[in-house]
């Protein structure tokens, strides 16, 4: 009998156990680790936020997934070690066969002074109620949204708010002056400055401003601090904080304090024999320059590619399925519409591209929520 241990219950961590429960023999455990207890898709964020769809409809129980032969534990993760294959949770040491590293990103508000105590975190669900409420009681002003560090999770999230915050504004009659602000010179540089050309437009035909190149220092009331002494009002910030490696995976010396986990980019092997990490945790270099976005559907065939590895190896056999870098992500346009960012994103140059926006793909964001809960959690 073998063992493989998860960690962490995100979109890459469950994908990976449903995958590898798929592959195993029934005598063989799949442990799935994370501190929470349930899971909710990052896309829905921005619609808990904006009232459009509660955070609640697309929550499922991690207990669940027992029904699908993994055995989920709740706890804290207070130690990995990569050389023996082990976890510590709440103080007990779990072994394991194969290691899978799928912790996410941590935010890091402390890393822009003011920022906790001035600014709402639009990427925590669990301070999504609080966003939502301050959002829903807005009656007019400066709305600023800012990305104080790159990379982040869901890059095209905060352009999807700053575009359906103004659809709301003008379905309520509300005055909202939009900002939106970020150290990235365009939006969206995986795309390249003219394949990011149509989210530019679509900005300026709602009258939002996109402000590149800005790194902020300090935030105090009512004023984000940047460098250059350039400073920008607002009556609601709403924040993409700073996202930083989880401290355990620094102390288990996979990943630099400044920087991700490093694997292998096709096998996502870390240089530990059967130790692999996914997902926001992972800094993967594109032949750009730029990192692989920290997307869902990253971690998503991340996880199953591994899955599948982990799989053959445990059955005697050498493992080929790797990861190819092809993706895919949706960017909310407002007005009912979505496009998508697709392509190759390890090809040498680049192949990514923005498709048009349609109604067909808002459809099309929401179905593909709705049938990953059901192929893991069941209808």
């Amino acid at each position: 009998m073998a063992r493989v241990l998860v960690l962490g219950a995100g979109f890459g961590g469950i994908a990976t156990a449903v995958a590898l429960r798929g592959q195993l023999a029934e005598s063989d455990e799949v442990v799935l680790l994370d501190q929470y207890d349930d899971f909710a898709m990052g896309l829905r964020k921005t619609w808990a936020i904006l009232g459009i769809s509660p955070i609640a409809y697309g929550t499922r129980s991690l207990a669940s997934l027992a029904r699908r032969g993994i055995a989920f534990r709740q706890g804290r993760i207070d130690g990995v070690d990569p050389g023996s294959r082990t976890a510590t949770v709440d103080g007990e040491t779990i072994e394991a066969d194969a290691l899978v590293l799928a912790l996410g990103a941590i935010h890091d508000l402390e890393a822009v002074p003011g920022l906790a105590e001035h600014g709402l975190n639009a990427w925590d669900r669990f301070h999504l109620d609080h966003v939502h409420g301050v959002v829903d009681a807005f009656r007019g002003g400066r709305v600023l949204i800012g990305i104080f560090g790159t990379p982040y999770s869901c890059p095209p999230a905060p352009f999807e708010l700053a575009m359906l915050l103004s659809d709301r504004s003008d379905a309520r009659g509300i005055e909202a002056q939009l900002t939106l602000f970020g150290p990235a010179p365009i939006p969206l540089p995986i795309l390249g400055q003219a394949g990011g050309a149509p989210i530019v437009a679509r900005l300026g035909e709602r009258g939002i401003a996109y402000l590149g190149g800005r790194l902020a220092t300090e935030v105090s009331r009512g004023t984000v601090h940047l460098q250059g002494n350039e400073e920008l009002p607002f009556d609601v910030l709403l924040a993409v904080p700073p996202h930083r490696v989880p401290s355990v995976l620094v102390e288990a010396g996979l990943a630099d304090g400044g920087g991700w986990v490093s694997v292998d980019r096709a096998t996502l092997e870390t240089g530990h024999p059967g130790v692999y990490a996914i997902g926001d945790c992972v800094g993967i270099t594109l032949a750009n320059g730029l990192p692989l976005p920290k997307a869902g559907l990253f971690a998503e065939r991340q996880g199953e590619a591994v899955a599948t590895r982990i799989a053959a190896t445990l059955r005697g056999e050498a493992p080929t399925t790797t990861f190819d870098g092809n993706a895919s992500c949706f960017v909310e346009m407002g007005n009912g519409e979505a496009s998508t960012v697709q392509g190759g994103f390890y090809a040498d140059p680049l192949d990514v591209s923005l498709t048009m926006p349609s109604v067909e793909q808002r459809a099309a964001k929401e179905r593909f929520e709705m049938e990953r809960l059901a192929r893991w959690f069941g209808a």
